[in-house]
């Protein structure tokens, strides 16, 4: 873990710091966000083709060659990293509840937002934080960096635990129509279980249990 109330030095929020160098000089991948990238290829890769680019994702699929010599095309869906927040004041869990279109339901969870270029996990978090929630914290803990859905995704996830809160002022992005909620500790993993809910909530509650944080 690195305990830091900005940004800690081994706190890179991207396993695409050390990136596969085939990737890095197109320029779906070079347009200054910060990207998922995956590690070197272990079977090799034939062809790389970018078919999609909306400019908040990156769709595409490598042509690989697998152990039997045979060659397949993988599809996958490139992500910028995102932070989850684990906010914990006064033996109080906060959360946000907020309607997913994608989905088509309301569900209670935790805080978290995209790593923009240039910022850590850490960093993220207490930004994501203070713009959902209205509540900066003093210090953040990076608990754990995961690559998340991988027979499909390239996406990365720190989950953060965030403590010392003070209250600043809320900041929504335009496409946030959220309600922070506080939920007792003892209380936390039974609301975040009720139906319906999200893998990202439950890992981190899950996380920061683990950790002795809850």
């Amino acid at each position: 873990m690195s305990e830091d109330p900005s940004a800690a030095d081994g706190d890179t929020a991207a396993a695409g710091d050390t990136a596969a160098a085939d990737l890095r000089d197109l320029p779906a991948f070079s347009d200054g966000r910060r990207h998922s990238l995956p590690g070197e290829p272990e079977w090799p890769v034939r062809e790389v083709a970018v078919e999609y680019d909306p400019g908040w994702f990156v769709g595409g699929y490598d042509r690989v060659e697998q152990p039997d010599g045979t060659e397949k095309d993988y599809y996958w869906a490139e992500l910028s990293p995102a932070t989850v927040v684990i906010a914990v004041a006064d033996d109080e869990v906060l959360f946000v509840e907020q309607y997913r279109p994608t989905v088509r339901n309301t569900q209670l969870e935790l805080p978290a937002g995209v790593v923009e270029a240039g910022e850590s996990y850490t960093a993220a978090g207490a930004r994501e934080l203070a713009e959902e929630t209205g509540f900066a914290p003093s210090s953040t803990t990076l608990l754990q960096e995961v690559w998340c859905s991988t027979g499909v995704l390239r996406h990365t996830r720190g989950y953060v635990f965030a403590e010392g809160l003070e209250p600043v002022g809320v900041d929504h992005d335009s496409n946030e129509f959220l309600v922070p909620r506080a939920v007792p500790v003892d209380e936390a993993f039974e609301r975040a279980r009720e139906p319906p809910t999200n893998d990202a909530t439950l890992e981190g509650l899950l996380l920061a249990e683990h950790e002795g944080l809850l």
